[in-house]
C-alpha cells in the first residue's frame, strides 16, 4: 500500500485569497507530511512485526499474542488511514462512493457553516452579552476625552466632510433637496401640521406669553412714536377742527391705548385675553375642519415652494456650508498644534460627560447594544447567505486542500491512535479466545 502523497500546493493566484497558499501554509504542509511519515512508519512497522511473529509463531507460541496485535494493529491502521483520506480524496484514486467528500460536498459545508453561524454566533443573546461585557460606550468616552483623540477625529471628520463636500456638485444637491426635501413638503399637508404646532403652543398657555411679548412691543412702539401718532391724528383731522382739539384728541387715543395694553398686559382673566383664546382655538380648528382654510394653507404652501427665493435660499445654504467646512479643514490643516476649538472642546467634554455620569454612560452603553445587535438580526442571514454563496464559488479542489492543511495534522493522529488501539483491542480478544 502506498502512502497518500499531499496534492501540489501552488494554488493559482485567479483563485480568492481565501484559497491561496500562504507561508503558514507551507509550515502546515511540511508538518502534515512530517505526521503522515509517522503514522506510515507505524502500519510499515505493525506489518513488518506480523510477518516476523507469523513465521516464527509455530516455534514460539507466545508470539501469537505479538501476532494478533499486530494484526489487529494493521487493521486498525488501514481504516484510519481510508476514513481520514476519504474526506479529501479518493483513496488509492478509486472512485469509491462515499468518499472525497469535501469535494463533494463543498456546498452543502458552506450552506452548513452558514446556518451554524448565524444560529450560534450572529444572535442577539450571544451579541449583547459581549456588547455589555465590553462596555463599549465607556470605552469610547475614555478616548473621546483625551483632547488629542478628539483633534484627530475632528480633524478627520473635517477632512472626510471637505472632500464629500468638493466632490458633490451643486446641481446634485439642489436636485437632493428638490428631490428630497421639497417633494416631500409638497405632498405633505400643511394644515394639519400648523394646527399642531399651534396646539403645542397654546399647552399650559404659551400663547398668552406670545401676547405679552406682543403688547410689550405695541406700548414700545407707542412710546418711540408718539410723536408720529399725534401728527397723523393732526393731518386727518377736518381742518376747521381747531388745535386744541386736536391736541387733547391726541391726548386721549395715546393715554387710551396705554391704559388698554397695560391693563390686558396686568390682567390674566382680561377680556381681550379671552378673546384672543378664543380666536386661537376657532384658528386651530378651521385648521383641522375648514375645508377653504386647508385648501388656503396649502396653496400659501405651494406658492412659498414655487417662489425662486426657495432654490436660492438652499444654494446659499449650501455654499455657506461647504465653505465653512473647507475654510475650518484648511485651518486645521495649517495649524500643527493650535488651541482646542469649540468642535474638539465640545468632544472633549461629551466623553468627560459620560464617563463622570453612570447614568448616562449606562445609556449609550444600552444605545450601542441595541444598534449593533438590530444590525446584527437585520444581516445575520445575509451573513449565512454570503458564507453558503462564498464556499459554493469556490474550486473544489483548492478548497478541499486548503482545508486539509488546516486540520490534516491532527487527523493524522487518528492513524496513530487507530493502530495503537486496533492492536491493543487485537491483543485482547486473541487471549479471550485463548481464556475461553
Amino acid at each position: 500500500m502506498t502512502s497518500p502523497t499531499v496534492p501540489d500546493q501552488s494554488v493559482p493566484q485567479e483563485l480568492p485569497v481565501a484559497l491561496r497558499i500562504t507561508p503558514d501554509d507551507e509550515i502546515r504542509r511540511v508538518r502534515l507530511v512530517q505526521m503522515k511519515r509517522v503514522a506510515i512508519i507505524m502500519l510499515v512497522a505493525v506489518a513488518v512485526l506480523f510477518l516476523i511473529a507469523r513465521m516464527l509463531e509455530a516455534r514460539y507460541t507466545w508470539l501469537g499474542f505479538v501476532r494478533a496485535f499486530a494484526e489487529a494493529a494493521m487493521v486498525g491502521g488501514i481504516a484510519d488511514w481510508f476514513a481520514v483520506t476519504a474526506l479529501f480524496r479518493h483513496p488509492l484514486g478509486l472512485p469509491i462512493p462515499h468518499t472525497a467528500i469535501v469535494p463533494a460536498r463543498k456546498d452543502r459545508i458552506g450552506t452548513a457553516l452558514g446556518n451554524f453561524v448565524q444560529r450560534n454566533f450572529l444572535t442577539r443573546e450571544v451579541v449583547a452579552e459581549k456588547l455589555v461585557a465590553m462596555r463599549l460606550g465607556e470605552r469610547a468616552a475614555e478616548w473621546l476625552a483625551r483632547p488629542e483623540n478628539s483633534r484627530r477625529l475632528a480633524r478627520a471628520a473635517a477632512h472626510g466632510l471637505s472632500g464629500a463636500a468638493n466632490v458633490m456638485r451643486d446641481e446634485d444637491v439642489q436636485t437632493l433637496v428638490d428631490k428630497g426635501i421639497v417633494a416631500r413638503l409638497r405632498r405633505m399637508q400643511a394644515a394639519p401640521l400648523a394646527a399642531k404646532a399651534f396646539e403645542l403652543l397654546t399647552v399650559d398657555g404659551r400663547h398668552q406669553a406670545l401676547l405679552d411679548d406682543a403688547l410689550r412691543l405695541a406700548a414700545r412702539f407707542l412710546d418711540e412714536n408718539e410723536t408720529m401718532i399725534r401728527e397723523r391724528i393732526k393731518q386727518e383731522s377736518p381742518w376747521w377742527v381747531p388745535g386744541a382739539v386736536e391736541s387733547k384728541l391726541g391726548d386721549k387715543i395715546v393715554t387710551g391705548v396705554e391704559k388698554t395694553l397695560v391693563a390686558v398686559a396686568a390682567d390674566p382673566q382680561h377680556p381681550l385675553r379671552k378673546r384672543y383664546d378664543e380666536a386661537v382655538e376657532r384658528f386651530v380648528v378651521n385648521l383641522r375642519e375648514n375645508p377653504e382654510t386647508i385648501a388656503r394653507a396649502e396653496q400659501i404652501k405651494l406658492d412659498l415652494l414655487d417662489h425662486p427665493s426657495v432654490a436660492e435660499f438652499s444654494r446659499e445654504v449650501w455654499n455657506d456650508v461647504k465653505e465653512r467646512i473647507a475654510s475650518y479643514a484648511e485651518r486645521l490643516a495649517d495649524e500643527a498644534e493650535h488651541e482646542p476649538d469649540q468642535v474638539e472642546r465640545w468632544l472633549t467634554g461629551l466623553g468627560q460627560k459620560v464617563l463622570q455620569d453612570p447614568t448616562l454612560a449606562a445609556k449609550v452603553n444600552g444605545w450601542i447594544v441595541e444598534l449593533v445587535t438590530y444590525s446584527v438580526e437585520q444581516a445575520r442571514e445575509e451573513v449565512a447567505r454570503l458564507i453558503a454563496s462564498t464556499v459554493a464559488a469556490w474550486d473544489a479542489t483548492a478548497t478541499s486542500r486548503k482545508i486539509e492543511l488546516q486540520i490534516g495534522r491532527d487527523l493524522q493522529f487518528i492513524r496513530i491512535n487507530g493502530t495503537i488501539v486496533g492492536g491493543l483491542v487485537g491483543l485482547a480478544l486473541y487471549s479471550i479466545g485463548l481464556l475461553i
